[in-house]
């Protein structure tokens, strides 16, 4: 069974085409970053009009590369919540779109459970659900959302622990912005702490949250700030510093940001794992493309660690398609009445 899965809730226009589930066939991806990476953010009422441009070329892209075309495809699959509202509407509008013009069943799928599901398109014999099997400790980590989640089987979840302000994927952007970095945040710290000593500026804080599996960012946010003012790098040039100096202090503040907030995100993900007998863990959402991250859960989980490459760790069509098949299999489908929900809860 071929599903077309389309993903607009955010600045990327996605399409992929995947088979039974686990089988990719195609995974194209129209990226806005240059067009935001100038006012440091995303802003939405731009990101809707360049859906509206990259939907078809993307569309024809993704049919072209998984060797398909529209009269191939058994169901399609569309992102409806949870994301920025002109951006949903784009997609869900093309998905009702296409199923009601080729008569195939039309499916909804929760954009956090999709990135859960971006893991279910690894290349091996088995899926999560056999190896390790279920119940999976999972960590969404994507740009506004920052959750553990304890998976019990398809389309079951326990929302265990979230973050109480700031994403983690947020905390990137502003700690780029104070450091004078770019858009987006995640990939720009860290390349800039690639290399760093590591002992020319003290830690950043941690805020445990003790007793919860919750997460807070806004502390460290904050004191990266202070460092940031006291040491001369913000506002840029206000410490009177060479720019060597300046660059060699924004690595050393870029990593242990980098290290405070991984550090919490790993330490509470383990912690769900053995407090709910997980048998495996799982990594999902763009922050999940961190390369300390995954090398830091890898190495310090007990159990098996499922975490998809850093194309699949993005927003991404294929992904939609594939939790879109567990969907219909269980008997999901979605009437034309399909509308947007922005603030789309997974549990």
């Amino acid at each position: 069974m071929k599903i077309l899965g389309i993903e607009t809730s955010c600045d990327e226009t996605a399409v992929g085409v995947v088979e039974d589930g686990r089988v990719l066939r195609s995974n194209i991806i129209a990226s806005q970053v240059e067009l935001h990476s100038r006012y440091g953010g995303v802003v939405p009422e731009v990101a809707s009009r360049q859906h509206v441009r990259d939907m078809v070329p993307t569309l024809e892209e993704s049919l072209e590369a998984a060797c398909a075309d529209l009269e191939t495809i058994d169901a399609v699959s569309v992102t409806y919540g949870p994301g920025l509202a002109g951006a949903l509407i784009t997609g869900v509008n093309t998905a009702k779109a296409l199923a009601y013009t080729l008569d195939v069943p039309l499916i909804g799928v929760n954009h956090l459970e999709g990135h859960l599901y971006a893991s279910w398109l690894l290349d091996t014999p088995d899926s999560p659900a056999e190896s390790p099997g279920f119940p999976l400790a999972c960590l969404i980590a994507s740009g506004g959302h920052t959750d553990l989640v304890l998976m019990e089987g398809h389309g079951l979840y326990r929302l265990l622990g979230r973050t109480r302000d700031d994403a983690a994927g947020e905390a990137f952007d502003k700690a780029a912005r104070i450091l004078g970095l770019g858009f987006p945040g995640g990939p720009e710290i860290q390349r800039e702490a690639h290399g760093a000593a590591g002992d020319v500026v003290p830690a950043l804080p941690r805020a445990w949250m003790r007793g919860t599996l919750d997460f807070s960012f806004s502390g460290v946010k904050t004191a990266l700030l202070h460092m940031a003012q006291n040491r001369g790098v913000y506002p840029a040039g206000s410490g009177g510093l060479s720019e060597e100096d300046t660059r060699a202090l924004v690595r050393e503040m870029a990593s242990a940001f980098q290290e405070s907030v991984v550090d919490v995100m790993v330490v509470k993900l383990l912690e769900m794992a053995a407090r709910y007998s997980a048998r495996g863990i799982l990594l999902g959402g763009g922050v999940a493309a961190n390369a300390l991250l995954r090398e830091k859960v890898r190495s310090d989980s007990p159990l098996p660690v499922i975490i998809p490459p850093p194309v699949l760790c993005t927003d991404n069509g294929a992904m939609i398609a594939s939790c879109a098949y567990y969907r219909l299999r269980q008997g999901e489908q979605f009437s034309m009445d399909l509308d947007i929900d922005p603030g789309l809860p997974l549990a």
